[in-house]
């Protein structure tokens, strides 16, 4: 088996473990019989989830709506689901928002409504708060994805433009009991930042808003309704999302049922059966993926002949290009242009959801010919990764990673494999 081969394996074998059907039928358990049990879900994943949550309840389902990502689709018995844009929302999106937060307000005291939430659940969901316009609401996704923000900055701003992020769905929801299954795409799991947490208490504010806009430079640009409506809510004037200890939540529980660990120790285990010496380095990496890139770069070439080094997490790309690819992708390009000719590293990078920016890849993959082989057809790594356009050149060099829909979102995988 090649190093090219063998990183493949250990990719394959950590999606595997992120298979969402057995997580929810372990985390999901009817304590007591509510009268009527409705299916909510947002999320790449989210559809998946509720197949699997349909066999386990079965005729229990009364009804529900779930929204995913185009091509994220799911065949369900009981309950509609619909697909929308992602990562910037659209007119099906506004349309589910209000179709979840229908079906939320229609249920009663003694019913269940199960949520479903996995990554991705932000941008399909768009309610934007009046009088912002949902033409307003994507020029901030937009202005914001390609500052580099981080998810947990774009969630505290797109709460508190929300009629149903930041738990005002479990507003919605009361007096109905809600239990949320989590699939967590964030590091550390706060339950707040996942799908910007529908039902879970919101500890940011909008001060907290303003501050992302302006610490990632596009407070100056967003358009005029944004800003007002935070600033408003800064002074007091616009009532805050419910916090912890708001009584929204008596009736809430939320579950991470699973995250990146999952996959970063499948890998590991999977590079351990392969002869090679596994060394996880973290399951938070973060920080500019290009500059990421480097210092992993260095890390694998230190290491001893067959060793893999593993990092799970989610880095950032400030998009200064005009070109096509992701955070992934662009880690992959930084990489090749770092390896030497007799650098015996393969590199692998790719989103366990399948998506990697704006394209169908969901990453790529990196050696020391990826540059040559991508420079004989045609195309210039350095100037490739100067406009933001890894997928052009990892397309040209044949090492882009695509796998479609994978049905889970557990953040990103690294792996560098010291052959």
């Amino acid at each position: 088996m090649t190093a090219r081969d063998a990183v493949r394996a250990i990719w394959e074998a950590a999606l595997a473990a992120g298979d969402v059907a057995p997580l929810v039928r372990a985390h999901l358990r009817l304590d007591r019989q509510p009268a009527r049990v409705f299916l909510l879900g947002s999320g790449k994943a989210s559809g998946a989830m509720a197949a699997a949550a349909e066999e386990v309840l079965g005729d229990h389902v009364a009804g529900g709506f779930v929204v995913v990502k185009d091509g994220y689709g799911a065949r369900l018995r009981r309950i509609e689901i619909a697909e929308a844009g992602h990562p910037v929302p659209d007119t099906r999106g506004l349309a589910a928002s209000a179709r979840l937060l229908e079906v939320a307000r229609g249920a009663g005291a003694d019913d269940l409504i199960l949520l479903l939430v996995s990554g991705g659940g932000s941008a399909l969901t768009p309610a934007p708060a009046p009088p912002i316009t949902f033409a307003e609401k994507q020029e901030l996704t937009r202005l914001l994805l390609a500052s580099g923000a981080t998810i947990g900055e774009l969630n505290a701003v797109r709460k508190h433009l929300s009629l149903f992020k930041g738990g005002q769905l479990a507003r919605a929801a009361w007096p109905a009991r809600v239990l949320t299954l989590a699939l967590s795409d964030v590091i550390g799991d706060p339950l707040d930042v996942i799908a910007s947490g529908p039902t879970a208490p919101d500890p940011t504010t909008f001060a907290d808003a303003l501050a992302v806009l302006e610490r990632r430079g596009v407070g100056y640009l967003v358009p005029n309704a944004v800003r007002a409506r935070l600033e408003a809510g800064a002074r007091g004037e616009v009532e805050e999302t419910p916090k912890p200890g708001d009584p929204a939540f008596e009736r809430v529980t939320n579950v991470v049922i699973g995250n990146n660990a999952l996959v970063v120790d499948a890998a590991a285990a999977e590079a351990r059966r392969l002869g090679y010496r596994a060394e996880v380095l973290t399951r938070s990496l973060q920080g500019e993926a290009r500059e990421v890139a480097l210092e992993l770069v260095a890390r694998a070439r230190a290491l001893p002949p067959r060793s893999c080094l593993i990092a799970g997490g989610e880095t950032t790309v400030t998009v200064r290009g005009r070109g096509r690819g992701g955070r992934c992708q662009e880690f992959a390009l930084a990489a090749a242009l770092q390896l030497r000719p007799d650098d015996r590293v393969v590199v692998l990078a790719a989103g366990t959801d399948g998506t990697d920016g704006p394209s169908d890849a969901a990453g790529g993959i990196a050696d020391a010919e990826t540059v040559t082989r991508g420079e004989r057809a045609g195309q210039a790594a350095l100037a490739a990764l100067d406009d933001n356009d890894a997928y052009t050149f990892l397309s040209a060099a044949d090492d882009l990673v695509v796998s479609g829909p994978t049905n889970t979102n557990l953040l990103d995988l690294y792996l560098l494999l010291r052959d």
